[in-house]
């Protein structure tokens, strides 16, 4: 080739990477921790099947993000393409707009719904039946107890799930026996106890026209519980996840907690690793069905690039071998229910002393109700937790303490 046409072509085969760096899609993720690593286990795989589209994930700490969505949506400034979003928050970004309808075009969420673990879709689901997000993973209850503690109290399994009564008599005799507590705080009691009896299409704090239920039995049956235990002297009186919590159960002080299937991950992993083979799972006291947290993606009504959104949420949470893999490295259990099909599921876990505790958890999953959301329901469990402390710490009258809850969530309500 002559050189007159060689110099030409070579200046535009240099061209081409930054021709090709111009194309390049940015689709933006924002998470909070541990969700971020889920998303990077999609991303590890994006590289390869997506050379065109770099992602850019941001994670910040849990309440920092949902705040920072919060305002994203009020301003339009800061908007990812993808947002996470807890179920604890569910409410107050389905309920109050700022995210895709994803049961409509373009997107095929309703056609995909029955995948999903049925009790997921209530939550997600907006003013209208619109559904605004799409879940990941999800938290059936279970009864984590320290299997050695417990018999040395001369108690077993049955004496812990019964029903209510059976547990706090339980902690009694643990107490005397061993001076060992049998819960964190009496306060867990509660975020059971008010879960129990609901069907699908009940709210947990608000009834359909919003008013307030924190004033209904089931309240005042949690009150009580939580006081008998307090009174009892069986709760170690310290919050979830604080220093104190982690060093009860490192130190042998508490015997059990009430918590999502994710927990058995914590304790393997950080809380207690010296206690392998200890631990077991039971199901709640009462056959009690309940749910702690779950994660689910979104889309914001004014992300930018919402096909290729919607394409990334649905390898989240409907492709079986990514909600696998997140369950295994991460101990996520999954929302797709082709991936609870697995067989995984049925292998012994070491730390809970072999058991195959995953097929007691899907068991326990395919019980949950559908419970629907409020934009206020995070409003109303700060001022339930705050009376409850006033009933457990100043011995405050029950009914007079759900009145003033009562009271405190309409003039919340009515501010907002």
């Amino acid at each position: 080739m002559r050189p007159r046409l060689l110099l030409p072509l070579l200046a535009c085969l240099a061209s081409l990477p930054l021709l090709a760096g111009a194309a390049r899609t940015t689709l933006t993720v924002a998470a909070f921790p541990d969700l971020d690593r889920s998303a990077k286990i999609v991303i590890e795989a994006w590289a390869v099947t997506h050379p065109g589209v770099e992602i850019k994930l941001t994670t910040r700490a849990f309440d920092d993000h949902h705040t920072a969505m919060t305002t994203a949506i009020a301003t339009g400034a800061n908007l990812p393409d993808v947002m996470a979003v807890d179920m604890d928050y569910l409410g107050k970004f389905t309920q109050a707009g700022g995210l895709d309808d994803l049961g409509d075009a373009p997107y095929d969420a309703a056609a995909v719904a029955p995948q999903l673990a049925h009790f997921t879709l209530g939550p997600a689901t907006g003013f209208g039946g619109k559904l605004r997000a799409l879940p990941a993973d999800i938290g059936p209850g279970a009864l984590f107890y320290r299997a050695d503690l417990i018999a040395r109290a001369g108690l077993t399994e049955a004496d812990l799930t019964r029903d209510w009564d059976s547990y706090i008599a339980a902690g009694r005799k643990l107490k005397s026996a061993t001076g060992i507590y049998l819960l964190a705080s009496a306060i867990d009691l509660k975020d059971i106890v008010i879960r129990a009896g609901l069907a699908d299409g009940q709210g947990l704090y608000f009834d359909g026209a919003g008013r307030p239920l924190v004033e209904a039995p089931r309240f005042v049956q949690a009150f009580m519980l939580a006081r008998a235990a307090r009174r009892a002297g069986i709760d170690a009186r310290v919050a979830a996840w604080s220093s104190e919590w982690s060093e009860g159960f490192r130190r042998d002080r508490v015997a059990t907690q009430m918590m999502g299937s994710w927990l058995a991950g914590h304790l393997k992993n950080w809380i207690a690793p010296a206690s392998a083979g200890l631990w077991r799972s039971a199901p709640l006291p009462g056959d009690t069905a309940a749910s702690w947290g779950g994660s689910y993606w979104a889309i914001p009504a004014r992300a930018e690039h919402k096909a290729l959104a919607w394409e990334f949420i649905r390898t989240l949470c409907l492709d079986r071998a990514q909600q696998l893999e997140a369950f295994r490295r991460l101990d996520a259990f999954p929302a797709l229910l082709a991936a609870q099909s697995d067989d995984y599921l049925a292998q012994p876990i070491p730390y809970l002393g072999g058991q195959a505790a995953r097929l007691q958890w899907r068991a326990a999953s395919a019980r949950i109700p559908a419970l629907r959301v409020d934009r206020y329901d995070q409003v109303a469990k700060d001022i339930v937790n705050a009376e409850l402390d006033q009933v457990l710490e100043h011995d405050k009258p029950i009914p007079q303490a759900l009145a003033d809850a009562r009271l405190a969530i309409e003039r919340r309500a009515r501010r907002y």
